[in-house]
């Protein structure tokens, strides 16, 4: 039977049994295909998945329009694709309960160099400002990045990888009519414009607490490796991580402060064996990527304003408010040499209002200093 033919037949098991992929996965294999499974009786179900589970999607056929639910996906905008055709993701396609069908908004393409970054809802400032970094910067060499568009690290991962100008995925644990948190609806609009938001989810479909762990399955497979950034000793991103040992993708974790309790399930990856990650290149490394996509450093020309700036944010993320504090500067003058630092990719805006180097800035502080420059 052709994709095209098994195309509405897969969607219709999607929505009869969102987040059930492995029982969806037993029916389709025991009658041979997503149609015949579909057709069959619910007595013939009841061999695979039981009596109770058989009556209930007796039930929930007979209500069941396919046309109808295909129309509203048109009208909201929200396309899927389905295990039957070869646009389905090759990588989300080799674990073991793969979506029958998955929606999404956006643009969604089989990912050469694709990376997750996941941590706790509650980071430190430290642990926004690496996630953020680290993502902005494997988006310059190319990598998606992938994350579940959550408070904390999630949301810091997306908006560097899209500070980046890279692609970033985000796996909701909602239908793709519904943003979760709220207050991540202005990244969801950018995430939806430079990448895709996607879920096994039908519309309509509202937060639980269950959809999030069963969501992590997918941010692990769409990847080659996960990257922890902060999770304490009970997260959900410990659970991504076993997911992704467990389909063979790689598990790194960045250290933090010994003191923090944000940092214990980090700490644990490391002491079980993840990879260490201080910098992108860390990454690049552990998965045999070569460094592309990257600009080609210049020893770009500054004024000593400018050099001041970049002498200031060595120390990490600053804040306006901090800079014009520390450089003793008006505050016109100072964001008029961000936007020019901006335009030369040597800064970049951070979260919450401050500012960073760039990986060219840094390069570029370290040319400066490597050739006894005291600043």
């Amino acid at each position: 039977m052709s994709s095209a033919e098994e195309r509405p037949y897969y969607l219709a098991w999607q929505l009869l049994l969102p987040g059930q992929s492995r029982r969806v996965k037993g029916l389709i294999s025991f009658f041979g295909s997503a149609r015949e499974a579909f057709l069959a009786s619910p007595r013939h179900w009841a061999s695979v998945v039981g009596e109770r589970l058989a009556e209930a999607l007796a039930g929930r056929k007979a209500k069941l329009d396919l046309k109808k639910e295909e129309e509203r996906l048109r009208k909201s905008g929200v396309r899927y694709v389905t295990l039957a055709e070869p646009e389905y993701p090759a990588l989300l396609r080799e674990i073991d309960s793969p979506p029958a069908a998955l929606f999404y908004l956006g643009e969604i393409r089989q990912e050469e160099r694709a990376v997750a970054i996941v941590g706790t809802r509650r980071p430190t400032r430290y642990g926004r400002e690496v996630a953020e970094s680290l993502a902005s910067d494997l988006a310059r060499f190319g990598v998606t990045v992938v994350s579940g568009l959550a408070r904390g690290i999630d949301a810091a991962a997306h908006r560097g990888a899209l500070s980046g100008g890279g692609r970033t995925l985000a796996v909701l644990g909602t239908g793709c009519d519904r943003c979760y948190p709220r207050e991540n609806w202005n990244l969801w609009r950018e995430i939806e414009r430079k990448g895709a938001l996607v879920s096994e989810f039908p519309l309509g479909t509202e937060a639980r607490p269950w959809h999030f762990p069963v969501r992590n399955r997918i941010i692990a497979g769409l990847v080659h490796a996960v990257i922890v950034v902060e999770a304490p000793e009970k997260s959900g991103a410990l659970i991504t991580a076993d997911l992704a040992l467990e389909y063979g993708r790689e598990v790194l974790a960045v250290p933090g402060r010994v003191t923090t309790p944000q940092a214990k399930g980090s700490h644990l990856l490391l002491k079980q064996g993840a990879y260490l990650v201080e910098k992108a290149e860390d990454v690049l490394e552990v998965l045999g990527w070569e460094i592309i996509g990257a600009e080609e450093e210049k020893d770009l020309a500054l004024n000593p304003e400018e050099e001041e700036i970049v002498s200031l944010l060595a120390a990490g993320f600053l804040s306006l408010e901090e800079l014009v504090e520390r450089g003793k500067m008006p505050v016109d003058a100072c964001l008029s040499l961000l936007s020019m630092l901006e335009l030369k990719g040597v800064v970049r805006p951070g979260g919450g209002g401050t500012y960073l180097l760039t990986r060219q800035g840094e390069n570029l502080l370290r040319s400066r200093r490597g050739k006894g420059d005291p600043r």
